[in-house]
Order: C-alpha cells, then sequence, then structure tokens
C-alpha cells in the first residue's frame, strides 16, 4: 500500500488529519464515505426484504409451485390451504429470526471490542466498527490493531502478525519519519496492520486504511471463513438428508401405486406432494432458531454472553473443560510475601530490582508486576531511567529492562526461575559476585521447590552490568548474568470453586488445568479446590512425546504445567481429536491460540481484546460457576430441540408406511391432498411451544451430543407402532363402520392428527406423564389443535375441507384407539429405555 511508505508530514496531509486526531464531525462523515471498519461487508436488510427472503426456502418453493398448479387446474380449497400453511410458516419463521437476530445484536454488543482513539483531541473509546482514515489511535498491550496504519510514536512496540506473515514470534516496530521503499509487510516494520495485536510495548498511530481496504481485507475471502459447523448442526443435516432420502423414495411409490391403482392421475400428484409436505419437518429450522435465541436470553440473565448463537449447542455437550489457573481456580490477586537469595535470605537489593523492571517496563502490568509495584521502594524513586527493554515472550519466559542511574547502567532481568538460571554464571552474595556452580544452583533450586510447594508463585531475578554507551538490546544479551534471588507470591484459591467444581464433575465435565506456571504451584492449588492430581505433564516431557503417545495420556492427566501456547493448542486438538467437545477459558495474549481451537472459547468480559475476539461465548463475571448456568441452558436448549427431532421422526417415518398401506387397502384417497395439508398445518402450529416446555433433570445431568444411531433407532421402533394404529383404525373405518370416503377420510384426519399431536407428552420425556408434565404452553396448543382438528367435521367450513360430521361411535372408537396408542407407545418406551440407555 503505497500511502503507508509516504513521509509522516505527506502522509497526514493525505489523510486531511494530525497528531492529534480527528473532530467527531470528521469522523462521523469519514463513517458514511468508508463504511463501518468491518472485513464482511455486512448490509442491513430491512424487515421487508428479509420477510420476503423467507419466501426462497426450497420447502417454501414447492409449496407455491403446488399452490399454483392447484388454482389453475381448479383445485381452489387446496390452493387456500396451502397459501394459509406459506403464509404462517414464513410469517412464524420470520419473526423468530428477526427477534433472534435482535437479540443477539444486542448480546454482543455488550461485549464489543473497542478502540482508544484522539477526537476532539482527547481520548475516546469507541467500537472498531467505527474507526476510519485518519483517526489516531492509541495502543497498548493486548490492543487489536483496528486498521492499516503508519506509527507516530512507540516504546517497546512489538506486534504478533502472524496472520498476515506467518511469522511464529512477535516482532519489533520503530517509528520512521521519512519516505520508505517499496517493501514486503514482514519488512514494513513501521506500519501496522489490522488483524495484528500488540504484545507488548505502547504506541501512537494513524489509520490510513479500514475493513476491506487494508492488507486482510483483500484476503477476507480466505480469513473470514464462517465457524465450522458444530456436532449438533453436522447431525440434523445428516438426519434431515436421510430423512429426505427416504421420503423421496416412498412418496414416489405411494405416487406410483395410487396412479396405477385408477386413482386419478392428477390427484394422485396431488396427494403425493402433499404428502411430502407433510412430512418434512419444515418447522425444524424454526424451532432452533427459537431454542438458541431462547437459551442466549436465558444466560445472558446469568451473566454468560453468547456471541455466536451455535456455540450453545456445543456448550451443552462440553464433556471437557480446559482453564488456566490464575483468575479461575485462584482469585488472581497475588500478593507479595517475600524475597531471598539464594540460601533463603531476605535481601532487599531483590525487591528494588524487580521494582525497577517492573515499574519500567511497557508492556501489559500483569498481576505479578501489580503485586511488586504496589510495595513501597523508596530507594527506586526517581534515581533510575530507562534506556531499552526485551519484551516477554513464552518461549524465553523472562523479560528485560535497561536502566541507568548512579553511575552505572544494567539489564535487569526478571522471569520464570528456571529461564533466569539458565542465563546466570554469577550470584550476588553479600556486595560481592562468586561463581554460580552446581552447588549453588542447586541450593538456589531446593529453596525454588519449597516455595513452590506452598502454593507460592516464585520469580527469579537476575542482573548485569551494561556499557553506558550502548541504547538497544536484544534477547541475546541476556547472557552471563548476575543472580539475585527470588521473589514468592500468595494468590488464595477463590471462595467456593471446590464446590463448583465438584459441581461440574457431578454433570460430566472434566476439569483439566493449562497452565504455563509451576507444576508444583500449580498442583498445591489443584489438591485445595478438589482437583485430584494423579500425574502431571510439563511441557517439556510433552515435546519428546509423539502425538500417538500424548493422545494416550491426555485423558488420564488432569494438570499440564509449564506449557507455551503451542502446547496448550496441541492437548486441546488431541482431545478433540478423541471424541471429546472442549471448551477452553482463558483472557490472555497467549490464550487466543486456544481459544480459537476448542469447541467452546471462553473469555471473560475484562479479558484484553484478541482473547474476547477469539472467544465465542464471554463470561461478564470471571467464575466457574458462571460456566456451570450456561452449561445447563445449553443442555436445555438440545433436549428442546431433540423433542422435535424425535416426534418428528416417529410420526413421519410412521405416516410413510401408513400412506403406502393405504394406497393398497383403501380402493380411493385416503386423505384428500387439502386435508393432510390442513393435518400438516395443525400438526406444525401444535409445536411451536417445544422451546418453551420444561425438560426433566436427568435430561441436563450429563454431556448430550448428536446421536444419528439412536435417532435411527428410534424411528425404526416408534415408528411402526404408528403405522400398526393407523392401519388398525383403515379396518376399523372400512370394515366395523362400513365407512364411505368422506366418513373415511374423516375418521383418519382425527386420528392421525391426535395420535402425531399428543405423542409428545410420552415421547418429551423418559417418564411418565405423571412423573414429568408438559409446560403450560404446551399442553395449550396441543389440545386446541386436536380440538380445532376434531371440530371443523362439525363446522361450516366441513364441505370446504371435504369432511363429513361423524357420529358418536365413530369419535369413541377413534378415541379408544388414540388412547391405545399412547398406552403402547409408553410401553414400548419402558422397552426402549432399557435396551438403549435413553
Amino acid at each position: 500500500m503505497a500511502i503507508l511508505n509516504k513521509p509522516i508530514d505527506e502522509l497526514l496531509q493525505t489523510l486531511q488529519t494530525g497528531a492529534d486526531g480527528l473532530s467527531s464531525p470528521e469522523a462521523a462523515g469519514r463513517l458514511k464515505q468508508y463504511g463501518p471498519n468491518s472485513l464482511e461487508e455486512k448490509r442491513v436488510i430491512g424487515d421487508v426484504e428479509a420477510f420476503l427472503r423467507q419466501f426462497a426456502n426450497p420447502l417454501v418453493l414447492v409449496l407455491l409451485i403446488s399452490d399454483a398448479l392447484s388454482y389453475f387446474l381448479g383445485e381452489v380449497r387446496g390452493s387456500v390451504i396451502i397459501s394459509t400453511l406459506v403464509l404462517f410458516s414464513v410469517c412464524l419463521q420470520f419473526y423468530h429470526e428477526r427477534r433472534s437476530m435482535k437479540a443477539a445484536a444486542a448480546l454482543n454488543k455488550r461485549v464489543s471490542i473497542h478502540a482508544a482513539v484522539l477526537r476532539d483531541g482527547v481520548k475516546q473509546e469507541v467500537e472498531l466498527r467505527q474507526v476510519v482514515p485518519g483517526d489516531v489511535v492509541l495502543l497498548s498491550a493486548g490492543d487489536i490493531i483496528p486498521g492499516d496504519a503508519r506509527i507516530l510514536s512507540e516504546k517497546d512496540l512489538y506486534v504478533n502478525q502472524a496472520s498476515l506473515t506467518g511469522e511464529s514470534f512477535p516482532v519489533e516496530k520503530r517509528v520512521e519519519t521519512s519516505r520508505m521503499p517499496e517493501a514486503p509487510i514482514a519488512d514494513m516494520d513501521y506500519a501496522l496492520f489490522m488483524g495484528s495485536s500488540v504484545v507488548s510495548g505502547i504506541a501512537r498511530a494513524v489509520v490510513v486504511a479500514t475493513g476491506k481496504n487494508t492488507e486482510i481485507g483483500r484476503l477476507a475471502h480466505t480469513l473470514t471463513i464462517a465457524p465450522p459447523p458444530t456436532d449438533f448442526e453436522r447431525g440434523i443435516k445428516e438426519f434431515s438428508l436421510m430423512l429426505v432420502k427416504v421420503i423421496f423414495i416412498l412418496v414416489s411409490v405411494i405416487f406410483l401405486l395410487n396412479a396405477t391403482m385408477n386413482k386419478g392421475f392428477f390427484e394422485s400428484f396431488l396427494f403425493a406432494v402433499a404428502i411430502s409436505v407433510g412430512l418434512t419437518p419444515e418447522l425444524l429450522p424454526m424451532i432452533m432458531t427459537v431454542n438458541l435465541a431462547n437459551g442466549a436470553v436465558a444466560m445472558s440473565h446469568k451473566g454468560v454472553i453468547v456471541k455466536w448463537l451455535a456455540s450453545i449447542q456445543n456448550f451443552g455437550s462440553m464433556d471437557v473443560l480446559c482453564s488456566d489457573k490464575t483468575g479461575t481456580l485462584t482469585e488472581g490477586e497475588l500478593k507479595l510475601v517475600g524475597y531471598q537469595d539464594a540460601f533463603g535470605n531476605p535481601q532487599r537489593q531483590i525487591l528494588l530490582y524487580a521494582y525497577l523492571n517492573s515499574s519500567l517496563q511497557g508492556g501489559m502490568k500483569n498481576p505479578l508486576d501489580l503485586a511488586i509495584t504496589a510495595v513501597p521502594v523508596p530507594e527506586a524513586g526517581g534515581l533510575f531511567t530507562k534506556v531499552d527493554e526485551v519484551p516477554f515472550d513464552f518461549v524465553r519466559r523472562r523479560l528485560s529492562v535497561v536502566v541507568k542511574g548512579e553511575g552505572e547502567q544494567l539489564l535487569i532481568a526478571k522471569g520464570a526461575p528456571e529461564s533466569i538460571f539458565a542465563c546466570c554464571t554469577q550470584y550476588w552474595h553479600d556486595g560481592a559476585s562468586e561463581p554460580f556452580d552446581k552447588d549453588v544452583a542447586e541450593q538456589a533450586q531446593a529453596h525454588f521447590a519449597a516455595e513452590s510447594a506452598k502454593g507460592n508463585k516464585v520469580i527469579a531475578v537476575a542482573y548485569k552490568q551494561v556499557e553506558e554507551a550502548r541504547s538497544s538490546f536484544a534477547a541475546e544479551d541476556e547472557a552471563d548474568l548476575v543472580y539475585l534471588g527470588m521473589l514468592s507470591f500468595f494468590d488464595p484459591p477463590k471462595e467456593g470453586v471446590g464446590q463448583t467444581i465438584a459441581d461440574l464433575e457431578a454433570l460430566g465435565i472434566k476439569i483439566k488445568i493449562l497452565t504455563g506456571d509451576n507444576d508444583l504451584v500449580s498442583k498445591k492449588v489443584c489438591e485445595e479446590v478438589g482437583i485430584p492430581v494423579e500425574r502431571i505433564l510439563v511441557g517439556t516431557e510433552m515435546d519428546k512425546m509423539t502425538n500417538e503417545a500424548l493422545a494416550r495420556a491426555v485423558d488420564h492427566v488432569s494438570l499440564f504445567a509449564r506449557l507455551t501456547p503451542a502446547q496448550k493448542d496441541r492437548v486441546i486438538h488431541l482431545l478433540k481429536r478423541k471424541g471429546h467437545v472442549v471448551g477452553y477459558i482463558g483472557d490472555g495474549i497467549n490464550d487466543a491460540p486456544s481459544l480459537r481451537a476448542a469447541d467452546v472459547g471462553i473469555s471473560v468480559n475484562n479479558a484484553v481484546d484478541v482473547a474476547k475476539e477469539a472467544a465465542s461465548i464471554i463470561l461478564l463475571e470471571r467464575s466457574l460457576g458462571a460456566l456451570k448456568d450456561g452449561v445447563l441452558e445449553g443442555r436445555r436448549t438440545f433436549a428442546n430441540t431433540m423433542k422435535y427431532i424425535m416426534m418428528g421422526a416417529s410420526s413421519n417415518f410412521g405416516n410413510m408406511f401408513s400412506m403406502s398401506f393405504a394406497s393398497v387397502m383403501v380402493p380411493f384417497l385416503p386423505m384428500l391432498p387439502v386435508q393432510i395439508l390442513l393435518n400438516n398445518l395443525l400438526y406444525d402450529l401444535s409445536q411451536i411451544a417445544i422451546p418453551a416446555d420444561a425438560v426433566d433433570k436427568e435430561a441436563v445431568a450429563r454431556p448430550r451430543r448428536w446421536n444419528v444411531k439412536f435417532i435411527r433407532r428410534f424411528m425404526l421402533v416408534f415408528g411402526p407402532v404408528s403405522s400398526l394404529f393407523d392401519v388398525l383404525t383403515f379396518l376399523v373405518l372400512l370394515h366395523v363402520f362400513q365407512a364411505g370416503e368422506a366418513a373415511f377420510q374423516t375418521g383418519w384426519f382425527i386420528e392421525s392428527l391426535a395420535t402425531q399431536v399428543l405423542v409428545i407428552y410420552v415421547i418429551r420425556s423418559r417418564h411418565s406423564l405423571l412423573k414429568s408434565r408438559p409446560s403450560k404452553w404446551l399442553l395449550a396448543t396441543t389440545l386446541f389443535c386436536v380440538l380445532f382438528g376434531i371440530m371443523i367435521p362439525f363446522s361450516p367450513a366441513q364441505s370446504f375441507f371435504g369432511f363429513v360430521p361423524l357420529a358418536g361411535a365413530y369419535l369413541a372408537a377413534i378415541g379408544g384407539l388414540v388412547a391405545a396408542y399412547l398406552l403402547l407407545v409408553e410401553l414400548v418406551k419402558g422397552y426402549f429405555r432399557r435396551r438403549y440407555g435413553w
């Protein structure tokens, strides 16, 4: 991008901005000119267009074609009922889709990512989408870079731009005021690019491009890939394809049978089309949409914000939760409790050098830095100035600051004890430097182990004198250091976290701790909160294991310590490969890869931007208690969706066989097309309350995953039961009552509607109706639809639908058949539960 290479003054002039940024009116005008700062062009769809789009659904198109054929061929009744069915389906889907979209948008707004910009010369927080070219942005560690930008000023700025360049380590950025030559992105160390993130340091930069005009925007077609389908979505697709194949075959057979048995080619065609419409679970998308939207709203009331609705299904199916230790099991507020030299003696020099390192480093202050700087160190005041910094990374696991003061220039390193030990050749003792030999190293290591066994977090400090003439330093300078000592910190376990972990374990969720922290400290904390630790795997040990060996171990290890982000990623991928649905909770810069790798990425509202962006679920409070509530809500959503699936699988599969039998047993069409469509309309209407139905405790007690084999078994067991009673109804109507064509069609319409609708009372729960009762809304919609269907033959609309009033004996017989059917289904349910573990 040529504009990035211009001299700073010329660049600002081209953008018509200044070092103090834009005014608010200018920013508003540019937002209209350039559009929202988004890689995806998300055009706002109005209500009218959204409503019309519902008619593009393949099922609706089939209905409309059938509607048109019926009308032009004189079947006005069929045309009217199909039109009603279309309007009912379209309006219902439109209403719930818009409601869900608005609910999701409102929830996402609560956790939207913001950028710090200068507007009217004052620092303001604006949504990332509202950043425009010409904005001056203020960046610090953890921030997502909101657009392609040129650096105006910086201090120890390191950026992760792996999404663009593939570089595995953060790169250092600097200010260049002059014109720069054309160069590859990887060599443009004076520019920042959208999608990158700040690892450490601070900067002020002017945005030159946003959205699709950025470098990453040009790759948007490969980078803005939709999230992979959830296990549940894959199951729904597989189930739907299976059902469509079976429907196509059987409907074709039914059409050919009726057409060849002199029941009229056109009538047989309309009959077949009506059957295909009646057998297709067209309300499934609406039921899923309503379930997910209701689940998201309910979870928000419990402090869990869902960014991506489909992730609710994975949340409910999650059986492994991976978590960091700090801030989840513990309070995340460290307190400095000691500082000792290699022999365990308190030394003030250790605190002074640690204080200088923590207070002068330019990256994001972590809890360790905050704990150190909270301790008064008067001797550090105003005597030292910062020269340079070598930022922390997760490979070196240390951070160094170069300071000048009291006539000398020092490099002070602070980090994980083992990483500091490896850099030391001497140690400080009684004001002098002595060789850091094997005996001293073992003594320091023993002190480290003793502190860790107490549950204390430990870091080490070392230093060396450097040439005063130098002003730039790198990781290679962290050698030949003088070991000073260690600092110990205590982070107490959160109150009540032990009970919460026990509750999650009772819900079938295994807790695994993936931490970069010391293994001994982590083990102590795990034991205090009730996580059994039989074996610990550390990062260095993992690196020596093959994927096959590690895959065998991951199920049996609850604590993984001293991990890098890449090692955490490896554990998560292996758990997923073994069939687990894996959740990961994290809030740091290093957690972003793991949040993306997990089936359910969970972060907190005060997390760094890159973590919130990678997560699919945000906790308003960092508490495992909130996770428990979210898991239960996800399982309720799953359970209510499965009710519709099982109901449709049993009744629709049975109806297909019933229609096949009827084509042979009955000398006329067993039900008119208009009657089939009315039956389907009332059946669909009765199910709209399923998302609000009550759920049994057993249904949310364990993780539940989509199981096509279970659905297939359910269809094969309960479908024939439905067909059996349809055939009994045929026999009773034909041979007991000697029913004519209209009476037969009326009788079977009532029996078919009642059995299809009322069976939900039995199959909605593994318990009997007396132990598990449906919600009042489901009870109301189902009873209303059945009673409405019974009353139509006695209403003025009877002739329109081809019905005739039935005598009381007919209704009594049909009622007996329906009652017997529900009783048999209850008995079969008991057998099915015992045989297949429902």
